[in-house]
Order: structure tokens, then sequence, then C-alpha cells
């Protein structure tokens, strides 16, 4: 029950967690699932505050949230049943869940939901379960414990457990505490005994010397003296000789005994064994066999000869041995004795031996401890050189582990940033790859909105988006942005700047859509207002402040000025040192500097009096500029502790400390002191700032540093060259030290080139050169690149050097002092290595790039080479720095004296007299002075300080003048030029001074108008753009929203399915009924109007929603916001010259000292486009508005068109399209006819009201005082220039007083009265000039602006057009097509009428699409009609497979081990042929065979003149099938044996399948057309079945096939040797080869060959012929390989169990019962192959080689007298049988009613 509610909860439901029945309780314990299985069938609302947690409080806010669930759906549920699943008893949450899953099925039969159960309760009810759900809270809050106390248990517990492991732990080592102390004592009582045992050894051993010592000589015997004792001895070795003797002797004889007895044993044995061999080899076997046998025997006994004398000469050592074991014995006695003495003498002589082995003992021991000594003194020296070798070596080995320590947090942090590069690589592309796959998504959308037909516009835009690294997508809103806008929409905002921007340049430049037409190319105007940029130029220097002169000397200097850089250790100290020696520069390390301005701030350095006062001037410079550098600087990097200042810091720090120890410092007092402070130097100041800061611990910051390193080089003589070593470090450095030495801020150099490459309105073309940027402040910066892995192992060989450092000093505390000071500064250097280079791989890129990008002066060089290389290198380059420097020097020195020899020729021509100048005016004097001064600095940059118009016409200009020399020499006739234009290169402007106040207010009132023209022109660029793709999204909509209004549904397919379902239920017997069918033909025709009127009813429908859409008011919409936005680019421009004009009013009236009249006139204002109905007063709006009448289609009247946007036929809607443009087209044509207009008034009137200002100031005037001169302006030549009133008139004097007065006028005053003249003429032709070329600007901007609004309207309008066509195509095509299906409806269902058929297959009609579904089938077909199985039919004579069955069965009963007795099986065949029982047994060619003809037969398939085996006989009356040849058989033997893996020699049928026989079932079966005729038979695969039936044994279960014994039944052929070989062959398993061939006369074997089973049955003849080609072959093959027999072959071994199952046989049969006869078969060969297998040697029957076998006489004549291998020939008897009966013509009763059936 569990896994069928598991597989509910995992498959159908598809719970949150797999549920188990394991793990079923645990899971249901929280109650969270229980929850969910609710809410998945809507029961369980509030499931979102279940939750799935396993503290109580879950649990009991969770089953309190289902008990009135459950109890709405019946399951008993109580607090019990929640605290047995809580507690996850066994079978609860089980049981709860099967009710659940049985109510919840009852549930959705009933289809109700939780809501509808609710209210389907009563209202009592329902308050009491709501008590019940109250008090089953409390129940269980109670029940359930508090998640402490459950803490609390597990804390408990988990003590509870740890203090039983530290409790047997304890025991633990208590108990291995007493083993040890029990180990010990057991050891110590075994040392006691040890020692006790020694001592005991000890003791026994001097007792047993005292012992010896005492020795009791007996008195001895008469018979024991010497002569006695010689002749006992004598006597007693003669003894023991002769009893050797009689020993030897015995052993002899017993040997020789046993010697004669074997030989003649053996002999007579081998005499027997031989004779008998010989004689029986003699006849079978060669000489070879005999010669090997006798050898082996004579080897055998000289073998046994050599043992014999082995033997006996081991017999006579031995005797040797202990004869002289013998003499030894006796002469040790006889010194014994000999050596005996008196006890005296004995006890003497032991006391000296013991005192000589004392003296020897103490002099050994003496030697030993002398050893001792020596021994300790070469161990403790060899211990002292082992502990000095040890601790190099431990010193070696921890300073390669240091080294690999370093090397893999190199390698670490080398892998970290590999990861960091790759990581950013990776996000680059990542958002390459992300904006492309947007931009390729964005064009594929737009080219389904726009047809495939994207416009450049959009394209162009997306272009730009992309290549600027923004999305294309729309990240957020702008429409309302927030205080704080996000992210996205920040980014939006710069889209749109960007967007923005590009429109605006295209606008100005007129290109991309903005480029001009052809026919406007033409009259292109000038692209730029000179004069109106020389006045913005002029105004805005006049409001700037005055700029500072630059300091740069005159003379340059010839110093280099270089800096080496590179990583730590890369070599840059040593080379410099080097490059010292060679060239007198000056090396600045920022290390020593550091110290040596420390170091003066301890001496008190202060300023001497004698030094010069530029020098204190720069001194009190410098801590302005510092002040200064400070201020434009980020606060953050001033103290900021940044990778230069950690690299510099631990070198600097550790000396500061050291030499502020050992010096005297000054009092803190005097240090203080201001007055002191300020009498320092400044290097002084710079190391009390830096020491000050060090000794906070903090680094010093860059500023600082660049103050040290600027001081450092000031103070340096002016032609000495000088190399920073190792300084800058870092951008910031580089920045300030160049800052500080050139006095140009490049950022800020940069700033000002793109403020003045901006582009503006108006530029003035004389002063906008670019800005040059400054010149580097070092000459050329080199770095040494070398590896990191080549720092390390420097700083590597550095440390090693230091470990192998064994040089002495003659000063050991120089020494000690100089390895102190080294330790410390490698061991900082080691622990700062990493640091260092990683700081230097951060900073370098940008330091790369600032050295390289203005000026490229980076030189690179490999410093992975040995020293003298490099420093060859770099004195190289050092050499052509200095050469570059001087030659540059030498170039500037030339073209300073080329400008001077210039300018002093041009002072020495003699120059035009021009009229007596008026005094000048100060402002003009300051102006003079000041370009009188910018011109002696020879290096100003930037802009002029005074007006460079100015300047230029007064200096620049005049050797570009012609002279009248020049002039005359051109041509003799003296020609006037022609006056320069305003505006022109040489147009000289009025410079006149201006009020002071009026730059202030003219100069930001330009700025207002220039950015109120850009933002207005942007914005409503911006709002074209963002209308071409609401044009674009909406005709996209109507376009697919009407073509889903085309596809609506209809309901003609019911209609169609009626008219089909009624036409299929007519009876068949009114098919062919003529009124019948003239109704169908009526209900056709009815269908047909039916369907026709829908489809012009959709037709109607279609046509009026397309009338919808053109009529809607979009278009129109669109269009008056298209022009309003045109109109607001015309007010812009109209805006722009209104305000230019007043501005250049104000400029050149402030310049004729005017006050300017205010312009009461408002601004010119362009009406837009009204594109509501509401009527608004003038009054109430600021800008007019144009009311916009739609034309509609009654009140258009026919008119000729000059021009038409619709091309091709037109209905009555399009036509008022058309005549709305034209309407628009209009209004556009006098909008810009009012603007234009508006413009050329504005400039009228200027030029009207210069001319009243000059008639009235030219009425007052005297004619005498009229200049002879004419004015510039050409508009006034005929009028003659006036006396011009002065502006100032004196104070005190009234004007009567003044006319009344007699004027005297002077000749200075009328040259006065003459210039101002020629000056207000010029203001005059200067003003009207720029107000002209402002007018030609405006008007064609507008013209421009009127171009592009028409061809926008008229694409628009085209546009809309054409989906308007499109739509009606769209209708048309498709109302065609429908009426098209509904006549192919109309002709399928006629032909059905007119054939009388049924339509079977669903006519679909939907819309525009007719088919005849053949998926769907209106009803059923008819059952298809059943192939009768294959039956096997009589050919030939030849047996079924049925027959050979029923056959088999009949024997099998019979006789079931395939053996019967030949008169039995007659009888048999007999019954079978005579019988009508044996009608189905046999053919019909059977039934007319005799009883001699059976007794024929049965004799060919006699086995031993006795027995039939009648599996022979169903196997040869089975045929025809394929004859094996050798090969086969044992290939087919071989596959049964592969699928006999236990090789038990039998196999199952399903084996038996598998392996297959050498031919298969697969034949070419023609299966028949007719259905209902049966499929061929196929023999060949039935009779692979057969043959397994007919050899397998069914008595076992499974019935086993002996497969071997099989294919022995398939060995047979026509040949009986050739037969008996193939058997052979399978009983072996390998190609057995005839050693001699049978004497079989060629005629014989033809015959036998050709009476072959292949003519057993009439088959046909191709059938016959293959098998007896077939069997040729095989007699070939097996002919070719006997006469080409190898070397080694019949090799194989065959036992006599093969041979007997190969050859059969058996003794007469005792009985006459056929089961009698069967039980007491012998094989009648067994007994000669017996002793055959004797005969050959095997007298245990062992197995023999086949090749040895087949030379056996018995086996030769029974293998040529075997015939039991012979396929009988029994087709002759069946031919006679023929025969015979075909000439007797008589036929039998039985017979004959045989034949009949």
């Amino acid at each position: 029950m569990s896994e069928i509610l598991c597989q509910w909860l995992n498959k159908e439901l598809k719970v949150s967690r797999t549920v188990s029945p394991k793990s079923f309780a645990k899971a249901f314990s929280s109650g969270y699932l229980l929850g969910e299985v609710l809410h998945k069938f809507e029961l369980q609302d509030d499931f979102s505050e279940f939750l799935d947690s396993r503290v109580s409080s879950a649990k009991l806010n969770n089953f309190s949230r289902l008990e009135p669930t459950l109890n709405l759906l019946g399951v008993q549920f109580d607090q019990n049943v929640a605290h047995g699943i809580i507690t996850e008893k066994p079978g609860v949450a089980t049981k709860l869940l099967y009710q659940l899953y049985i109510a919840l099925q009852k549930k959705k039969k009933s289809g109700l939901t939780g809501v509808e159960m609710q209210t389907m309760q009563r209202l009592t009810n329902l308050r009491l379960q709501n008590m019940k759900s109250d008090t089953f809270q409390e129940r269980l809050r109670h029940m359930i414990p508090r998640q402490t106390d459950f803490n609390l248990m597990r804390i408990t517990y988990r003590f509870q457990e740890k203090y039983k492991h530290v409790k047997e732990d304890l025991a633990h080592l208590h108990f291995e505490k007493l083993e040890r102390f029990q180990k010990l004592k057991e050891e110590q009582r075994c040392f006691d005994i040890e020692k006790q045992y020694l001592n005991r050894r000890r003791q026994n051993e001097i007792m047993a010397k005292i012992q010896a010592a005492i020795i009791q000589i007996p008195k001895p015997a008469s018979n024991r003296t010497l002569k006695a004792l010689e002749a006992q001895k004598m006597m007693k070795k003669k003894k023991e000789a002769e009893d050797v003797a009689d020993e030897i002797k015995k052993f002899e004889a017993l040997i020789k005994k046993d010697l004669q007895a074997k030989e003649s044993a053996s002999k007579t044995s081998l005499d027997t064994a031989g004779q008998t061999t010989t004689d029986l080899l003699n006849t079978y076997s060669d000489d070879e066999y005999i010669k090997k046998i006798q050898k082996r025997l004579e080897e055998d006994a000289f073998a046994r000869e050599q043992r014999e004398k082995r033997r006996r000469k081991l017999l006579m050592d031995q005797l040797i041995a202990h004869e002289a074991q013998e003499e030894a014995y006796r002469e040790e006695q006889l010194i014994n004795r000999l050596m005996r003495q008196s006890q005296q003498e004995r006890r003497i002589a032991v006391q000296l031996m013991h005192v000589r082995h004392e003296k020897e003992v103490l002099w050994q021991n003496r030697i030993f401890r002398e050893k001792q000594h020596e021994e300790r003194r070469l161990k403790d020296f060899q211990d002292a050189l082992d502990r000095e070798a040890a601790l190099a070596k431990q010193a070696k080995i921890d300073f390669e582990e240091q080294f690999l320590k370093e090397k893999r947090f190199h390698d670490q942090i080398a892998v970290e940033r590999a990861q960091a590069r790759y990581e950013k690589h990776y996000s680059v592309c990542a958002e390459i790859l992300d904006q492309i796959v947007d931009l390729s998504t964005k064009v594929a959308d737009y080219r389904m909105l726009t047809n495939n037909l994207i416009p450049y516009k959009l394209m162009h835009d997306w272009k730009e988006l992309f290549f600027n690294a923004k999305p294309i997508y729309e990240q957020a809103s702008v429409k309302t942005l927030p205080a704080n806008p996000s992210r996205e929409q920040l980014t939006e905002l710069e889209k749109r700047d960007l967007l923005d921007t590009n429109d605006y340049e295209e606008y100005k430049n007129m290109v991309g859509e903005w480029a001009l037409p052809e026919e406007m190319v033409d009259n292109l105007p000038p692209s730029n207002n000179c004069i109106l940029g020389h006045i913005l130029h002029r105004l805005a220097e006049k409001s700037l402040p005055p700029r500072a002169e630059s300091t740069t000397p005159e003379l340059p200097s010839f110093a280099v000025k270089g800096c080496l850089l590179g990583k730590t250790l890369s070599g840059k100290t040593t080379i410099l040192r080097s490059l010292q020696k060679d060239f007198p520069i000056q090396i600045l390390s920022i290390d020593t500097l550091v110290q040596e301005a420390i170091q003066a701030f301890h001496d008190n350095e202060k300023v001497s009096e004698v030094l010069p006062i530029q020098k204190n001037d720069e001194e009190d410079a410098l801590p302005v500029l510092q002040e200064e550098i400070k201020e434009s600087q980020d606060p953050q990097h001033v103290f900021s502790a940044g990778p230069v200042s950690d690299e510099v810091l631990p070198e600097t720090e550790g000396e500061t400390m050291l030499s502020a120890n050992a010096d005297k410092t000054p009092k803190a007092e005097e240090v203080k002191s201001s007055d002191s402070f300020l009498k320092l130097t400044t290097r002084a100041q710079l190391g009390a700032k830096s020491e000050q800061l060090l000794k906070k611990g903090k680094s010093i910051p860059d500023v600082l540093l660049v103050d040290i390193i600027v001081n450092a080089i000031n103070e340096i003589p002016v032609n000495q060259d000088c190399i920073l070593d190792g300084f800058p470090m870092t951008l910031n450095q580089a920045q300030l030290l160049e800052e500080a030495l050139t006095g140009c801020n490049r950022n800020l150099t940069e700033v000002e080139r793109k403020k003045a490459q901006k582009s503006t309105l108006a530029i003035d073309p004389a002063t906008s050169k670019e800005i040059p940027l400054p010149s580097p402040a070092f000459d050329f910066v080199i770095l040494l690149d070398v590896s990191d892995t080549s720092s390390m192992s420097r700083m590597n060989d550095i440390i090693a050097e230091e470990l192998s450092y064994k040089t002495a000093h003659e000063d050991i505390s120089q020494r000690v002092a100089a390895e102190n000071q080294d330790k410390d500064g490698d061991q900082n250097l080691r622990d700062q290595i990493q640091h260092r280079i990683i700081g230097f791989l951060d900073n370098w890129p940008l330091l790369e790039q600032w050295f390289s990008e203005p000026e490229n002066i980076l030189i690179k060089i490999n410093a992975e080479i040995d020293k003298e290389s490099l420093c060859e290198k770099v004195k190289e380059i050092l050499t052509t720095e200095i050469a570059k420097k001087k030659n540059k020097v030498e170039k500037k020195l030339e073209e300073k004296e080329a400008e001077k020899k210039a300018a002093a020729s041009l002072a020495e021509l003699p120059l035009p007299t021009p009229p007596p100048a008026p005094p000048p005016e100060p402002e003009k004097e300051k102006e003079i002075h000041q370009s009188h001064v910018a011109s002696k600095t020879p290096t100003a940059k930037g802009k002029p300080q005074s007006g460079s118009p100015k300047g230029k016409s007064s200096g620049g200009k005049v050797p570009v003048k012609k002279s009248p020399a020049d002039s005359t020499d051109t041509s003799p006739v003296a020609i006037v030029p022609q006056p320069p234009k305003p505006g022109s290169e040489e147009w000289v402007y009025v410079n006149e001074p201006v009020p002071e106040e009026m730059p202030l207010f003219l100069v930001p009132y330009w700025e207002l108008i220039e950015n109120s023209y850009i933002n207005t022109i942007k914005t409503v660029l911006r709002h074209l753009r963002e209308d071409q793709h609401t044009v674009l999204a909406y005709l996209y909509e109507i376009r697919t929203s009407f073509q889903e209004f085309l596809k609506r549904p209809d309901h003609k397919q019911d209609f169609v399915a009626q008219w089909q379902a009624d036409f299929n239920s007519l009876p068949d017997d009114l098919w062919d009924d003529e009124e019948t069918k003239a109704e169908l033909h009526q209900r056709v025709n009815d269908l047909r109007d039916r369907l026709w009127d829908i489809c012009d009813a959709r037709k109607e429908e279609a046509e009026q929603e397309r009338l919808d859409i053109i009529n809607e008011s979009w278009l129109q919409d669109t269009l008056g916001m298209t022009m309003n936005h045109f109109f607001s680019l015309m007010q812009a421009e109209l805006n722009r010259f209104q305000d230019t004009k007043r501005l250049l009013q104000d400029y050149y009236w402030g310049m004729e000292s005017k006050i300017p009249v205010e312009d009461n006139k408002r601004f010119t204002r362009i009406p837009l486009v009204q594109l509501d109905s509401k009527d608004n007063s003038e009054s109430q709006l600021r800008i007019p508005l144009v009311p916009r009448i739609s034309i509609s289609l009654e009140t258009v009247t026919p008119k000729p068109k000059t021009k038409s946007v619709l091309k091709g036929k037109m209905d009555n809607s399009l036509e008022n399209v058309e005549s709305n443009f034209e309407a628009d087209e209009k209004l556009v044509m006098d909008t810009w006819q009012q603007a234009s207009l508006a413009v050329s008034h504005m400039v009228a009137a200027e030029i009207h009201q210069r001319l009243m200002e000059e008639e009235k100031e030219n009425q007052p005037a005297d004619p005498k005082e009229k200049s002879p001169q004419m004015g510039a302006n050409k508009k006034v030549k005929k009028e003659p220039p006036k006396k011009k009133q002065e502006d100032k008139k004196p104070k005190g004097k009234s004007p009567p007083m003044a006319e009344a007065t007699p004027v005297i006028v002077t000749t200075e005053e009328i040259a006065e009265i003459k210039r101002k003249n020629e000056l207000r003429v010029k203001i005059k032709e200067e003003h009207l000039a720029a107000l002209q070329f402002e007018e030609i600007a405006t008007q064609f901007r507008l013209e421009l602006i009127k171009t592009k609004a028409l061809a926008l309207l008229e694409d628009l309008v085209t546009k809309v057009v054409d989906v308007y066509k499109l739509m009606e195509k769209w209708l048309g095509e498709r109302y065609l097509n429908e009426m098209a299906s509904t006549e192919k409806l109309t002709d399928v269902a006629r032909y059905h009428i007119e054939t009388s058929t049924k339509i079977q297959n669903e006519l679909y009609l939907s819309q525009e699409d007719f088919f005849i579904n053949g998926n769907i089938k209106v009803f059923p077909d008819p059952p298809p009609s059943i192939r009768p199985p294959p039956v096997e039919k009589e050919e030939d004579g030849t047996l079924t497979i049925e027959q050979l069955d029923s056959l088999r069965d009949q024997f099998l009963d019979m006789a079931p081990k395939g053996i019967i007795g030949n008169k039995a099986f007659t009888d048999i065949l007999i019954d079978l042929v005579t019988l009508n029982l044996g009608t189905n047994n046999f053919p019909s060619n059977w039934m007319h065979l005799t009883q001699p003809e059976l007794q024929e037969l049965t004799s060919l398939l006699t086995v031993n003149s006795e027995f039939v085996d009648w599996r022979k006989f169903l196997l040869v009356t089975s045929m025809p099938w394929p004859i094996p040849l050798e090969e086969e058989l044992l290939e087919t033997l071989q596959k049964f044996k592969a699928v006999d893996k236990e090789q038990l020699g039998t196999i199952t049928f399903e084996q038996y399948m598998q392996a297959g026989l050498w031919f298969t079932g697969d034949e070419d079966i023609k299966i028949p057309e007719n259905p209902l005729e049966p499929l061929p038979f196929n023999r060949q695969e039935h009779l692979i079945e057969f043959f397994f039936r007919l050899f397998a044994d069914y008595e076992k279960d499974p019935p086993q096939l002996d497969y071997t014994q099989m294919l022995l039944y398939f060995a047979c052929h026509p040949d009986t040797v050739e037969g008996v070989y193939r058997a052979l062959s399978v009983a072996v398993g390998t190609h057995v080869f005839q050693q001699v061939k049978a004497s079989i006369p060629s005629a014989e074997k033809t015959s036998s060959t050709d009476a072959g089973p292949a003519e057993e049955f009439p088959e046909p003849e191709e059938n016959a012929a293959r098998e007896e080609r077939k069997l040729k072959d095989d007699t070939e093959k097996r002919e070719q390989k006997d006469e080409e027999i190898p070397e080694n072959a019949n090799n194989e071994k065959m036992s006599m169990e093969t041979l007997l199952k190969v050859f059969k046989g058996g003794s007469e049969a005792q009985d006459s019962n056929r089961f009698a006869s069967h039980l007491k078969i012998e094989n009648i060969y067994a007994e000669g192959f017996i002793k055959t297998f004797q005969d050959l040697g095997a007298k245990n029957l062992e197995p023999i080689e086949v090749a040895v076998l087949l030379k056996h006489p018995f086996i030769q004549d029974l293998i040529s007298n075997y015939s039991d291998y012979k396929f009988p020939d029994i087709k002759i008897i069946l031919q006679r049988s023929e025969h015979v009966q075909g000439s007797d013509g008589e036929r039998s009763p039985s017979r004959h009613t045989e034949e009949k059936k």
C-alpha cells in the first residue's frame, strides 16, 4: 500500500519532496507535505503560511491548520493521530494518508471545491467544528514539547554520549597503563632472572676451575706400563680393522647378490618384452622406434652402474674419516697421560696462569681506556662537524622550502591574475556577444515589422549603440524619472543623449538623413559666420581673467632628464652606478633623497644668507605650488598608502629609524618653533614632514615625494644630466612630477583641447587652431624588463650568497654590522618581494600608456642577460638620447634666430604712412601693451592675451599685403584693388573698445541662445525618431490584426458535416433512383448557396473593418504631430536668427557707444497645427495654432491633380487620404513662406533702421566738413559720408551754448572726424554683412526643413496607403479562394452523387481551404480478409514435414534408441503402404511399392545384416536438403561447441537455433498478390526444426540434442571410404587425412557418385546437377588434401569411446522382439579395437594418434569395408516401381480411391 501511495505522491501529484516507503513517517512528520497535497486539490488556501521545518512550533502550526480541512473531508484525525505522526510512529502516517487518498478521490468524483463543501455544512456543525479545532490546538500544544525541550534533550543525549566515550577512553587508558606496568615488571623480573643466572654460571665456572686444579692421580697398575699400553693399542687397532674389513665384505656381498637378482629379472623381462615387442613391431613398425627403446635401456643400465660406484665411494670416504677421528682421539689421550704431573706443580701452574691473566686484563683495560678517550675526542670533533653540516643543510633546506613557498605563492598570484584577466576578457566577450545577439534579434524583429525593409536611420542608430557598447533594447522607462534614477534609467539617458547628439551632428552638417537634395547642392551657403565667430571670441576673451605669463627660460638647456624603471632586483641601481663611471650624470634615488632630507632636518640645515634672491623666490613659491597641487588632487590620494608608498616604505623607514636612533635628534621645542622651522632649507622642511609621517606609521604621500624629487632636481646645475632611479612608480606620481617640472597639467590640457574642439554655432577661423600638447618632463624612460621568476631567482641568489658568505673581514665589528644590515635588508626584501612585484604589475600598464601616448619616450630592454651586455645597451641608449637632445636644442635655437632676423627685416621695410592716429584710449593702450609683451615672450602658448585679430592686423597682416611696388610690377597700369569683403581673410575686423559690462551680459546670452537652439533641435529630432518606431509598430499591428480578422472562424464546416451525414445515411436501394439524385443535387445547390452567403457576409464585414481602419484619425494625428515637429525646427531656426540679430545689434551699438534701443516687438512665432477640436482664444495661447480641416468623402470635389502620391487604382477612401495630404502640403508651404518672409522683413527692417540713423546723423553736419572718401556700404553708395556727431559731450556745457558758439575746426579735429566716419561706415558694413550671412543661412535651413518635411510626409502617406491597398488585396484573394473551395466541394459532392458511392472520408471546408481528410473516416472499413496459413504440397514423391513427423512418432514409440530389426521394419513399411492407414504417411508414389521392393529397400538400410536405423531412413527420405561439405560439418560442430559453454556434448532447442546449421531457412519466397491465397511453404526452415526433433532425446526436460551424433548421420557420403573419413573428422573435430587410399576403380567411384542421394527423387535437373557437382567438389577437395598431406598431419589423438561412437555394430539378437533386441546390442568391433590399442602400446587404452591408428591393418580393413556411412540408393527402387506401374496399367480399387482422394 505504501508503494501505491508513493507512486501517487511522486508521479501524479509531484510533491516537492520525493517520498519513499522507508522515509514515509519522517517525510510526513512535519505536516508540510500533507498541506501541499491538500493545496494541490485546492482545499488548503493558507498553504503559504505552512512552515517546512522540523521544529515543534512549525509542526504545531501545520497540524493546527490541517485539522479543519481533514475533518471537512471526513478523515479521522485527532490529537493522538497527530502526536503519532509527529513522533514518527510506524504505520500512522500511512494509514492517515490512505484515508486521505480515498477521501480525495471521492471529492474529485463529486467535483466539489473546498468552499462549496464548507457552505454545504450546517451552521451548528461549523461552530462545533471550530470549538473542536480550538480544543485540538490546546491539547496538541500540551502534547508536543517545546523546541527548547527538544534541543535540551538533544544536548543532554549528546553529552551523555560524550560522557560514555570519555569514560570508555579513561578505562582504556587505565587498562593500557596497567598493561604497561605489568610489562615493565615482567621485563624487570626477566632481567633479574638473567642476571642471577649469569652470576650462578660465573660461580660455577670458578668452582669448576678450582676443582680442575685439584687432580688426584691414581697409582698405575702393573699392566699400565708403556709397552703394555702400546700392545693393547695395537691389538685394539687390529681388532677394529678386522671388524671393519668384515663389515665391508658383508656389505659388498649383499650388494652383489642384489645386483645379480635385479639384473637377471630385468634381463628376462627385457628379453621377453623385447622379443614380443620386436615381433609385434617388426610387422607394424620400423627399426627406428626399436632403436630408441634399446638406447633407452642401455642408458638406464649405465646410470645404474654409476649410482653403484658413487655409493661405494661414499662408504669409503666415511670409513677413512672414521679412522682419522679415532686416531686423533688416541693421540689426545696419549698427550693427557704424558702431561700428568704432581698436584703441587699443577696448582702452581694454575696460580701462574691466573697472575698472567690478570696482567693481560689490566694491560688490555688501559689500552681500551686510551682508545676510548681517543675515540671520544674524534667523536666530539666529528659531531661538531656534523652539527655544523646539519645546521647548514637545514638552513639550505629551509631556504629551499621558503623559496618553493614563495614560488608557489607567486604562481598562485599569477594564476589569480590570469584568472582575473580571463574573467575580464570573458565578461567583455560575453557583453559583446549579448549585444550582437540583441542587434540580431532587433534586426529580425524589425524585418518582421517592415517586411525586410529596415530604414537606414534605424540601422544606423543601432550600429551607433552597438559600437558604443550600449544596450539595443530598452532597459527602463525614462518618461518619469525619480529623484535618484536607477542604473538602467541612467543607461537609457546615455543612449538617448548619444542618439540625440548624432542626430544633431547630422542636422548641423547636413549629412545622413539631412543630406541636401540635388536641387539645393548648388546654392549651399558658407558653413561658418566668421564675423559672428570673431565677435564671440572677442567677447569671451574680454570676460575671462588675464593669464599669467609663462616662466619658460628663453634659452633651452642641453641637459638630459630620464628615469630608469623596472621590477625589484631588475638591476637598476647596478646599471646606474656603472653609467656614473662613464658619464657625468647625477643619479637620484627616492630612498636616498628621503634619507638625506631627514638627515638635513636632523642636522638643522638652514638657509644660507648668500643665496640669491631667485632661490628664495623659488622656495617661497614652493609651498604655494604644493597647496595648489593638493587642492587639485583628490583628497583620498594625499595620504593614501598606495602601492608606491608601500614599496618605498620598507627600505626607507628602517634606515630612517636607524639614523634617528644613531644621531642626536633636536629637542621637541626647537622643532616646534616656527621661526627656526622657517629658517630651515626646503629639503630640511620636507624631511621634517616625512619624518613626522613615518613616526606616525603612515606612508609618505606622492605629493611630498614629488616635492623632494623636484627640490633635488632644482639643486642640480642646469647643464648637468640627471636620471631617476626607480621613480615614478605610479601614474599619480608621474602626473605630479610632470606638472611640477613643466608647469602644465596634461589632463587639463586635454580638457581644454576637447573644449576648443567642441562644435559651436560660430567659430573664429583665426583662433580655431589646436592647442599644442606640452613636451614631456623626461627625455627618455628606460624599462629593464625581467620576468617574475628572474626577480625571485635573483633574490634567492642573494640569500644563497649570504648563506655561503665566509670571507673574513679585517674588522670583526664591521663584518657583524654589515652582516646584520644585509640580513635585515634581505629579510625585508624577501618579505616584500611579492608585494613589490604585484604593485609593479598593477601600475605598469598605466605608466606605459602615460609614457607612450603623446610622445613615445619609452624604451624597453630585456634585462635577463649578463651585466656587461646590459650596461653596453644602456650606454648606447644614453649616448643616442644625449645626441638627440643636443640636435633638438640646436634646432630650436636656429628657429629663434630665423624669427629674429625676419622680424628685423620687417622692421626695416618702409611702411605706408597711415593717417595720424588719435591718442589711444586707456583700454586700448592696455591691449597694445599686452600684445607687445606677448610678442616678446617666445614660448607663448594657447590663445593670445589680447584681441588676436587686432594683433594680426597690426603685426601679422602687414607683410602679407602687397606694396605699391609689387602692384606696379604685375601691370604697368595702376589697378585699384577691390576692397576686402567683411568676414574674408583680408578683412580687418573692427576691434573698438566695448563697455566692460557688455561681455558679461552678451557671453551668457549667447550661451543661452546656443544651448536653447541645440536642446530644441535635439528634442525635436528625438521625437521624430521615436515617431518612426511608432509608425512601424502601428502599421505592423493593423496588418496583423486585419489578417487575424480575415482568419476569424466561420461555421461552414458544420453545414458540410451535416450534409455529409445526411448524404451517407441514405438507404442503399435509393442510390440509383433518378428522383433521389435530383433531390441530392438540389441539396448540394442549397448548401452551395448557403456557403456563398456566408462568404459574402464575411467579405462585407472585412470591407467594413478596412474602412474603419482607414477612417481612424491616427494618420491625421501622426501627420499633424510630424508637421508640428518640423514647424518646431523652423521656429528654432527663427529664434536663433532673432537672438543673433539682437546680439549683433547690441555689440555694434556698444562699440559705437550708443545706448541700445529696447525692442518692443514680440518674437515671431510660427503657428502649429491644432490636433484637437477645442476652441482656444489667442490670448490664452502662447504659440498660435492653425486649425486643421480633414477633408471628408462628401466634401471632395473633382479637380485636376498636378501631383499624385497614390499610384494605380484608388477608391474613395484613399482619395480622401490624398486630399488631406495635399492640404497638409499646402500648410507646410504656407508656414515656410511665412517664416522666410519674417526673416527677410527683419533684415530689411534692420537695414532701414541703419539708414535712418545715418540720415539723422548726417542732417546737421556741415557740407564743408564732408569727407571726400566714400563709405564701404554698397547699399548707401549714393549718399556721401557725413560727419558723425560726438557721442560724449563735455559736462557743464548745454547743447544750446554749443550750437550758438562758433565752431573753429582744426586739422586734427577734421582728421578725427574723418576717422570716426570711416569707422562708423566699417562698423555698419561689418554689421550688415554678418546679418545678411545669418539671413542666408537661416533661409537655407528653412528651405531644407521644408523639403525634408514634405518628403517625410509623402513617405508616411505612401506607406500607409500601401498597407491599405495590401489589405484590400488580401480581402479579394481570400474571397476568391473561399468561393473556389466551395466550388470544389460542390464538384466532389456531384461526383459521388452520380457514381452512387458514399463519402467515407471527412469533407473539410474551413475558410479558404477544402480537402478530403484521409485520416478521419465517417464510417468504418469492412474487416480485411484473413490470409490462410501455408500448406505443404506433395511434389515428386517427397515426404512432407507432417508425414515425416508422423513416421518419427511411430518409430519412436517402437524403437526409442533408433535401431529396429530389418524384418520388423519391413513389416511396418508393408503395413503403412498396403493398408488404408498408411495413406497419410507416404506420398502416392510410395503406395505402389511391392513387398520385394520394400525388402530391397530394407536391405539397403540394414546395419550389420540384421538391424535398421530408422533415423537414417527418415533422414534419407526427407531429401532434398543441402548436403554439407566436410568443412561445413566442422564449422557447424564448432558453432555447437561454442554454444555448449559447459561442454556437455548436448544442447537445447534454443541453443540449436542460435547456432544454426550449414544452411538457413531464408528462401526467396514470393508473396502472392491475392490476399486469400496462402503463403508458400518454407520447407528448409521446417526441416531445420524437424532435424532437432529427429535426433533429440525427449526423455530429458528440456529435450537435449547430441550434436556430434547428429553430425555423424550427416557425414554419410555416396563413397563408403569418404563417408567414414568424414565421420572420423567430425568425431575428432579436425580434418583427417587418408593414409592409404582405397583401391576402388574409377568406374565404380563414378557410378557410386552418380548414384548418390542427389538422384533419389526426381527433382528438377538444376537441383540434381547442383548436388552432384557439390559432391564431386567435396571428393576432389579431399583427394587434393590427401595428396598434399603435411608432415604433422593426423597428430590428434583418438580414444576408444570415439572409435566406438564412429563404428557402430551389434551381435545377433537373441530375441525377435524389437525391444529385446535393442537392449542386448553389443559392439562387435570393441574386441578388435582393444587388441589394436594394445598392439600399438596402449595397455590401458590411452588415446592414440590418428596417424598411428590409421596404419593398423584392422582399422584399414574396417574403413574399407564399413558401409554404414553410405547413402542408400532408394531412388532406383522408386523409379523401377513407377516404371512397372506405368507398363502394367492395372490399378487396385484401393489405390484408385486413394488417387481420387
